[in-house]
């Protein structure tokens, strides 16, 4: 085993091992919101909140105390987030959201890609990471930057306003991915991209918990059941899909 992947594999248990926050553990009282049909209830256990979504079991949320680990040094190296970013079809002057914001890790260099005459919705359900973007983008005079304050069923976004939605390991936390995604749908102009960054559950060697995977099958199988159009997956990412769907 190299050595990239010792460190790799130590950095993932740690987030694995964080405080979590941000999703239901009881599956009766989540169910009783739930009147549609399109989940499914099991006991919750330390990976899973207890519920699935067309099988495919949803884990915990990350907490805002694993802040840290998101801008962990190596990072860059480990899961190539230079040629993520390089690889995003956005340009001076696109509305975008980095859903699942954190840290703001990809809205900050995001909002330099669009410029002043264009804007990065950074949405986040929790007050917390919010609160570090705010203070690294005055600290970084970023002006471009809208802070968007989501619910666990609502992104909170403008309808028929972004050219691209970006998630990284983020969609497979999403407690109602269903309601998200509706909303997802609503906010992007026709044409417009979501870039969908998820570990590869086909690769038994990324050294990542199941339900923190996702398979390009899986991803397919949700976001065209919501009118999105499979673009492409492109394989230059170490360890992660790079998954492309518009909106028709």
């Amino acid at each position: 085993m190299s050595r990239f992947t010792v460190q790799y594999a130590t950095a993932a248990l740690a987030l694995l091992a964080l405080p979590l926050t941000g999703c239901s553990q009881d599956p009766a009282q989540t169910a009783a919101k739930d009147s549609d049909g399109f989940y499914t209830y099991t006991d919750s256990n330390y990976d899973g909140i207890g519920k699935n979504y067309m099988g495919r079991d949803i884990s915990y949320v990350m907490g805002h105390q694993g802040a840290d680990w998101l801008e962990r040094k190596g990072r860059v190296q480990e899961e190539r987030t230079d040629l993520l970013l390089a690889n995003l079809p956005i340009k001076p002057g696109d509305n975008v959201a980095d859903i699942g914001a954190g840290t703001g890790y990809f809205s900050l260099p995001m909002a330099g890609i669009v410029g002043d005459s264009g804007t990065v919705y950074s949405v986040d359900i929790q007050p917390e990471m919010l609160a570090i973007i705010e203070a690294r983008s005055n600290d970084m005079g970023i002006k471009n930057i809208t802070r968007v304050l989501a619910t666990e069923k609502d992104p909170q976004l403008p309808v028929d306003t972004l050219d691209l939605v970006l998630f990284v390991d983020a969609y497979h936390e999403f407690e109602w991915p269903r309601e998200v995604m509706t909303g997802v749908y609503n906010s992007l102009v026709s044409g417009g991209k979501v870039i969908l960054i998820e570990y590869r559950m086909e690769d038994p060697s990324v050294p990542i918990k199941r339900l923190h995977k996702m398979s390009e099958n899986q991803a397919r199988k949700e976001l065209e059941a919501l009118g999105f159009q499979f673009v492409s997956n492109l394989d230059f990412l170490p360890q992660q899909h790079f998954l492309v769907f518009e909106k028709p």
